[in-house]
């Protein structure tokens, strides 16, 4: 099924399977017209060969999301995966000591002027798309050996109030003063200029058609990147230069099992909680171990016994499958963003867990000085304080070994992406494998079309959504990549109509298998015009002072 790309002796595992069922296809073939003659009279017929370890099964056209999730994770749990974090892991830490604040702000003149810089700018919004922003213009500085700056909003870094950033950002207000104080318009003539690139208009972006990494501009903002899909188109630029920087970070996309935590890495190096919000989470902790498990329900308000019923077997089948949870009571973690699925789930797992939940109006403090309920948020939000959400974030991210996601309607939100990922990275010691698994749990509502109403490039199911998925599926508690895919060329991925459609304003021709057309890509590149959009960060100066 897999179109080849390169002139490579790599075979993809689409391509493999494809050429296994032809050949075997064939093979039955020639034996049924061998068989077909009569053998002569006295020869002796040979017993049957004994079989051993054999299961007959006929071919599948489809999967269920459990067998998308163990070909997806690998069937080892992902051994690959850690050793490729490990490498992420240093490769993110080498960068952040060259390219961090901490170093760069240092610089003489001459070679900080020389520097350059991509920004990663968010709103307070939903958390996960917005952190996703900045995740993304951190992966972006590491492929183009570039400083990062993080957005402020009136002197604020995105939800400062509740997240400590770590020394290896600049802000636009210090670039700023450096740039005057170190003259760099002046004695290297090089204007303080932001170029900019919207992710989320398809026919402007220059994610796929241009070399990044010769950009002469001081600052590059890839603007709209809102989950974990953006970064990742750099896997299919059209410059090998591009695609080896981004393949550095990403891996390969056709080996979904051996990829990096990515994410979990990132989140890890560049955000910690604020000290109100670490007092919450010791709170609710009291002194004991971190929580085993993390169950995060994202329910809209709703109360459905259905994903209660099934996320409740996804909690027991985890801990009956990992060894470690079976000879103590695990401590379970319950976030959601409805309060009364919280008190309908707490009664069932008395007796065979100890259940953890931030009580926030139990607790003697109020984080953001203020209520900040956000009533028009929530449904989507939940009726809590917003600095809830971040104390529950920190908390279930302190998860030693699952954390479980199940949902209303869409599995996998970029909220949940992200505290799997920074769970994962905290179990990560260099040098040694951890026992950590990201769970998703679909009750067989979600399931009656397979996986297709899981739209929306911000859910980790969304590139297994198309043909692929089988209908009518019954439960499912299934392994889930902590990576979320950026395209579809793994076993069992499919895109879904919708997303076909929106490929092809990137100039890309994706199949109902999800192979694309490179060459198709590359025509597109050389046919269209680029489209350069430019900022000036500092307009016009006067003595030492810039506008």
């Amino acid at each position: 099924m897999r179109l080849k790309r390169h002139k490579s002796l790599l075979i993809s595992p689409k391509s493999l399977i494809l050429c296994c069922a032809i050949f075997t296809l064939f093979g039955l073939l020639v034996l049924a017209f061998i068989s077909g003659g009569d053998l002569p009279a006295g020869t002796p017929i040979p017993p049957p060969p004994e079989l051993h370890n054999t299961t007959a099964k006929p071919a599948s056209t489809c999967a269920t999301v459990e067998e998308m999730g163990n070909e997806a994770v690998g069937p080892s749990g992902g051994v690959d995966s850690w050793k490729q974090s490990l490498k992420v892991r240093r490769l993110i830490r080498n960068h952040f000591e060259s390219h961090g604040a901490s170093r760069v702000r240092l610089l003489p003149p001459d070679e900080f002027c020389k520097q350059g810089f991509v920004m990663g700018k968010a709103s307070e919004a939903g958390f996960g798309n917005e952190m996703y922003k900045i995740l993304t213009a951190a992966a972006l500085s590491i492929m183009l050996n570039r400083s990062l700056i993080i957005g402020q909003t009136r002197d604020k870094y995105p939800f400062g109030e509740y997240i400590t950033y770590a020394n290896f950002s600049f802000t636009l207000k210090e670039v700023k003063h450096l740039w005057r104080k170190h003259d760099c318009v002046g004695k290297y003539g090089r204007h303080l200029v932001m170029r900019v690139d919207d992710f989320e208009k398809p026919s402007e972006t220059n994610v796929l058609c241009s070399n990044w990494r010769k950009w002469k501009h001081p600052i590059i903002w890839f603007k709209g990147t809102t989950d974990a899909v953006g970064a990742q188109f750099f896997l299919k630029n059209v410059h090998v230069q591009m695609r080896k920087s981004a393949s550095a970070l990403f891996g390969n996309t056709e080996f979904l099992g051996s990829r990096p935590n990515v994410i979990g890495e990132l989140l890890r190096v560049l955000i910690s909680p604020s000290p109100d919000v670490e007092r919450a989470v010791n709170w609710v902790i009291n002194d004991g171990p971190d929580p085993h498990i993390a169950l995060h329900m994202r329910m809209l308000m709703n109360r459905s016994p259905k994903a209660i019923k099934a996320a409740l077997n996804c909690i027991k089948t985890t801990i009956s499958r990992t060894p470690h949870l079976s000879h103590v009571t695990p401590r379970v973690v319950l976030i959601s963003d409805t309060p009364s699925l919280i008190t309908d789930f707490m009664p069932k797992l008395q007796g065979f867990t100890e259940v953890l939940h931030f009580e926030y109006k139990n607790f003697k403090g109020n984080i953001s000085g203020e209520p900040q309920v956000v009533k028009f948020r929530s449904k989507d939000w939940g009726p809590a304080p917003r600095w809830v959400a971040f104390v529950d974030f920190f908390l279930a991210s302190r998860a030693t070994n699952v954390v479980i996601t199940g949902a209303q309607r869409r599995v996998g939100t970029t909220y949940a992406q992200l505290i799997a990922a920074l769970a994962e990275a905290h179990q990560l010691d260099d040098g040694s494998r951890g026992n950590f698994s990201f769970i998703s749990s679909f009750q067989s509502n979600l399931l009656h079309r397979g996986l297709q109403n899981q739209v929306g490039w911000g859910h980790v199911w969304n590139r297994f959504a198309g043909g692929l998925s089988c209908h009518g599926q019954g439960n499912q508690c299934a392994v889930t990549p902590v990576l979320p895919p950026g395209w579809w060329d793994g076993l069992w991925q499919s895109p879904v109509a919708r997303d076909i459609r929106r490929m092809e304003s990137y100039g890309v021709k994706l199949s109902g298998f999800g192979t694309i057309d490179e060459n198709r890509v590359r025509v597109h590149c050389k046919a269209r015009k680029a489209i350069i959009r430019t900022i000036p960060i500092t307009r016009g100066c006067i003595g030492l002072k810039c506008i």
